[in-house]
């Protein structure tokens, strides 16, 4: 049943409220008309990109992440070799001794670590988008008189136990205790209201909309700590999922496995054959699952982790969360295996109420005091943050927003004591700065059209990380009560955009309270990878890019309600009357590109693509987690470090 726009809630002003949000007292509502395209493959625009300079950013909603002004520069730059941005205006002339491009956490730490060696250094960060943190999002609602998180990026502090002594020693020199999680983080949460996972078919794939319980993803906390309350065992959950006869069998024999399916692999013997082929593979050529309605089911329950789906994951490390373990000489092995191996060897619960950028909010109020009152990790989730005071002219750190660097260049390549030039675009105005010395924090792939003069070797180093895009959506719902008497708390959608649905983690820390009945308000966290399975990952990273990037808001809102409603609806979800805010995290450029041993050949040490394309050169110097070819937030922070040691050592 096809659903009209009025029973979605379109008809709300939720999405001109949204997209105008920074227009209204300025009169712009009639420039925005066009960004209400309902047409997939229109790019409209939206407001972020002409907002006024005092919007506070992480209040905006609408299409964030990717924001309409933060990459028209850059595509124009690297896409379409534009080299001439008109003249520049040296509008500021003070000498730095460092630059940092790009002020996610790599770049912003970076910037820490140099003035921890040098004190008295003038630093000056800039960011192409309106916001910093990079892949670090704060999403903050404002509903019935209180202040609401989600995370819109970078969300948890995985493992810390596997941070390096420089990633650790940050986090301490920050005043974060991730020991002080284990009390923010609600632990009962999920049990206390019955909440467990569930598959949902909708009804436009499967001709009908029905939740099947069933424990995806553990109920040990690897993930999160759901209940199992109603659950079925997964072959017996097979059968009951509206798809065809063949298709079900297959899935319950998957899961009932318990002999080695594979004699002639035993693991022993060929311990690499189970990184070298997909799960996909796995599944038709070793488990007999060949029916499409079966492959469908699976293809995605991993795409959040790794921005494309199981036809481009090697099958064992597949098994973190997908059925197979039992069916392979591992199988006997298993109690060795529990779920938790696969999420790191710590509770998954270092969370901030916004997720990691509270960390980096942290790290600019090191920087820059006079931006942020407060020093810990309690104040600083609800502490203001004044956007005006971060290029304060009389500051020894400024932060410059909205500028995207076109050009880095040495003043003269054979005198390090020249230092560089750097150009950039704000505004529309084309500006220049000079400094002593640079650190590209940046996506690394456009360095080379940034850095003209780097070696061939190394361009075609930089050009290998092709980052995954996704989208992080944050749905703001008036009351969770439809979720509660269907008894779910996290839901993966196989036929449907945003594959993964679930309540944001339960953390309350310092004066912030999560949601504490199911008539308060809570924040739907959901994820939509746009895979394109049958290609690499680099290519889908590609295809999946042109589709964000051509996909309106409207769209997302209107996909977003009709997900939620055919999901929730025999909760009494209703998107008109639930819904009050919706936030989509358009990540274009999102994880970090990681060696594959499906399509990544071995390199010795020091000659990955990776690590050619990280090398210092001159008084040049490249971080950001693409330099250590993982999409993790301690990478990002080790690489910010490498790359001041670096150029401490010029």
């Amino acid at each position: 049943m096809k659903r009209t726009d009025r029973e979605l809630g379109m008809h709300r002003d939720i999405s001109r409220r949204d997209i105008l949000q920074g227009f209204g007292t300025l009169g712009f509502a009639s420039a925005a008309t066009g960004a209400l395209s309902t047409t997939i493959g229109a790019c409209p625009a939206h407001a972020a990109s002409t907002k006024p300079p005092s919007a506070y950013p992480p209040a905006l909603s609408g299409l964030r992440g990717s924001h309409d002004g933060a990459f028209e520069t850059a595509h124009a730059l690297g896409r379409d070799g534009q080299s001439d941005f008109g003249p520049s205006d040296q509008v500021d002339t003070n000498e730095y001794d460092l630059v940092v491009v790009g002020a996610g956490m790599s770049g912003l730490s970076a910037a820490y670590f140099f003035l921890q060696e040098k004190p008295n250094a003038r630093v000056l960060i800039l960011e192409n988008h309106d916001d910093f943190g990079g892949h670090a999002k704060r999403n903050e609602f404002q509903h019935k008189g209180r202040t609401i998180l989600g995370h819109g990026g970078s969300q948890t502090i995985d493992t810390p136990s596997g941070y390096s002594d420089v990633a650790m020693g940050l986090l301490k020199s920050l005043a974060i205790d991730v020991k002080k999680f284990e009390s923010a983080y609600d632990h009962d949460f999920y049990k206390r209201h019955k909440l467990t996972s569930a598959f949902h078919f909708d009804e436009a794939t499967f001709k009908t909309d029905k939740l099947v319980k069933i424990d995806l993803m553990g109920t040990d906390g690897a993930y999160i700590p759901l209940s199992a309350e109603g659950t079925l065992n997964p072959d017996e959950a097979a059968l009951q999922m509206p798809i065809a006869p063949a298709a079900q069998q297959q899935l319950a024999n998957l899961w009932q496995a318990d002999t080695d399916h594979l004699p002639d692999h035993w693991i022993w013997s060929e311990p690499g054959y189970l990184m070298s082929i997909s799960y996909l593979t796995f599944l038709k050529e070793h488990m007999g699952v060949t029916h499409p309605q079966a492959i469908r089911v699976l293809q995605d329950l991993l795409t959040p982790l790794y921005a494309h789906g199981m036809d481009a994951i090697p099958a064992l490390e597949a098994f973190m969360v997908y059925p197979g373990l039992n069916a392979t000489s591992l199988g006997k092995l298993s109690f060795l295996l529990p779920a938790a191996r696969l999420w790191g060897a710590d509770p998954y619960i270092s969370h901030f109420p916004d997720g990691n950028i509270s960390v980096v909010r942290q790290l600019v109020r090191r920087l820059m005091p006079h931006v942020a009152e407060g020093e810990t990790m309690e104040d600083v989730v609800l502490a203001h943050f004044d956007y005006g005071k971060l290029d304060m002219a009389d500051a020894q750190t400024r932060l410059r927003l909205n500028s995207t660097v076109v050009n880095v260049t040495h003043k003269d390549p054979k005198s390090a004591k020249a230092g560089v030039d750097v150009t950039y675009v704000r505004h529309g105005q084309t500006e220049r700065i000079s400094a002593k010395q640079c650190v590209m924090a940046c996506y690394n792939m456009i360095i080379p059209h940034i850095c003209p003069d780097l070696p061939d070797a190394q361009k075609e180093g930089l050009a290998w990380g092709v980052k995954a895009p996704l989208v992080y959506t944050n749905v703001l719902l008036d009351n969770w009560r439809a979720w509660e008497k269907l008894g779910v708390g996290l839901v993966e959608s196989p036929g449907r955009w945003h594959t993964m649905s679930m309540l944001d983690f339960p953390v309350s820390l310092g004066d912030y309270e999560y949601s504490q009945t199911p008539d308060d308000p809570i924040v739907i966290h959901m994820v939509h990878v746009p895979t394109s399975p049958g290609h690499s990952p680099a290519d889908q990273a590609r295809a999946g890019r042109h589709r964000l990037l051509s996909t309106s808001f409207e769209d997302f809102e209107r996909e977003v309600r009709d997900h939620l409603t055919g999901m929730l609806g025999d909760g009494g979800f209703d998107p008109a009357r639930d819904i009050a805010g919706i936030t989509v995290n358009r990540h274009a450029h999102g994880y970090a590109r990681a060696p594959n041993p499906l399509f990544d050949p071995d390199h010795d040490e020091g000659k990955a693509p990776h690590e050619i394309g990280r090398l210092p050169f001159g008084n040049i110097t490249i971080a950001n987690s693409d330099a250590g070819a993982k999409g993790y937030f301690d990478v990002a922070i080790d690489q910010g470090h490498r790359a001041v040691q670096e150029l401490l050592s010029t």
